[in-house]
């Protein structure tokens, strides 16, 4: 029995020893429970204006803003197009064709009216002709000697000779000759015509565009076009437009055109705005006639900038505009500091910067600069400038 109670009274010591230990650890753990929670609920329920604080300490970006108003400049609108003839003439063969013997004229040549592009061969029409002259002669002799026997004969019938009968036949015979006179050179003239025809000739004055055809070349009728020419050399750029664009162009209105390639421009005028809207592209085509230079090259591509009388409208520095993949916007300050996305459509480049066609009035105060730094609901310390359009400054 002692040495149970022994043993008994060693456990009851450790367990003893143990027992502060543990207390000290459930403490510690219960402190550190506690400390937690209160930091947690601190965090919940601290006072909303303690974020605003540091703000109003300081901590707002300063920005500057610009407030437009609105401002009266040339409206213009930039287009692209392609260079071509004005009134484009195709010229092929006229007559019946054959080996092309010479070619005069290549492209880039001014001609006349009338003018040899092309020479076909003709020595079998040249026979034709001689052998027709030839038959014209022997009817023209025919003739005479008609005309002659009918005056013997006038001269015999007074004297009783011959009977107004024979007189009626001999001038009959004097008239069919002198109707195969005209037949025969008729028929000449026909001849010498087909045979001028082979010739290919510009049908009016102009510019040669083109060329297809080359000495020794066979043409006919079927060979189509054989030279392209600009009549009188007037030029054009098709200038395609979207179709609210169109509705603002009027004939009369003037162009500046930028061949692709080079710094020099052009001067030109509308004289056709497009009666239909291309259904697929909704696009129209303006026709801007041009004079000739050699710079202009029909078939070149260009760029226009098109005056369309004025527009009244916000004009921003270009620093104030900003865009993404759902396009251009602003951000604009209302009368809290609160800075917001305000889509816009922008129109012309001018000297005061870019118009802004639509999405802004004029009396908001837009963000000049920084804008890519910011975000919708920031709160900002705005710096007003004064802008050229606007009334006055605020």
């Amino acid at each position: 029995m002692r040495g149970k109670d022994e043993d008994w009274s060693g456990t009851s010591g450790l367990e003893d020893a143990a027992r502060p230990r543990n207390r000290r650890r459930a403490i510690i753990i219960g402190v550190v429970i506690v400390a937690a929670l209160a930091l947690a609920w601190w965090l919940m329920h601290r006072t909303p204006e303690a974020a605003p604080a540091a703000t109003k300490g300081g901590q707002a970006q300063t920005v500057s803003v610009i407030t437009p108003g609105q401002q009266t400049v040339d409206a213009k609108v930039i287009a692209s197009g392609v260079i071509a003839a004005r009134r484009e003439m195709p010229v092929g063969i006229a007559g019946e064709g054959g080996r092309v013997v010479s070619v005069l004229v290549d492209a880039g040549a001014w001609v006349h009216a009338g003018q040899v592009l092309a020479v076909v061969d003709r020595s079998v029409q040249v026979q034709q002709v001689a052998s027709q002259a030839a038959g014209v002669q022997v009817q023209e002799a025919n003739a005479r000697i008609a005309q002659n026997n009918l005056d013997r004969g006038l001269q015999l019938v007074a004297k009783g000779f011959i009977s107004k009968a024979n007189i009626d036949q001999l001038t009959a015979t004097r008239d069919a000759a002198v109707a195969q006179v005209r037949v025969a050179r008729a028929t000449l003239g026909q001849l010498r015509a087909n045979t001028a025809r082979l010739n290919i000739v510009a049908p009016a004055d102009g510019l040669v565009l083109t060329r297809g055809v080359e000495a020794g070349q066979i043409v006919s009728a079927g060979s189509g076009t054989l030279f392209r020419m600009a009549r009188d050399g007037e030029l054009e750029m098709q200038a395609r437009l979207a179709e609210i664009d169109l509705a603002r162009m009027r004939e009369g209105d003037t162009a500046i055109v930028t061949p692709v390639g080079t710094d020099q421009t052009f001067t030109g005028t509308i004289w056709q705005v497009a009666p239909t809207i291309d259904p697929t592209t909704r696009e129209g085509i303006v026709r801007i006639a041009l004079k000739y230079d050699p710079a202009l090259r029909p078939g070149g591509f260009a760029s226009a900038s098109i005056r369309s009388g004025t527009v009244t409208a916000p004009v921003l520095p270009e620093s104030a505009i900003l865009s993404d993949q759902q396009g251009p916007f602003v951000y604009v300050v209302d009368g809290n500091n609160k800075v917001s996305r305000r889509a816009v459509k922008t129109g012309e480049v001018t000297a005061s910067g870019i118009v802004v066609r639509e999405g802004l009035l004029g009396d908001e105060r837009v963000v000049l600069r920084a804008g890519g730094f910011l975000n919708p609901g920031d709160t900002v310390r705005p710096s007003v400038v004064k802008s050229a359009g606007s009334p006055a400054a605020h």
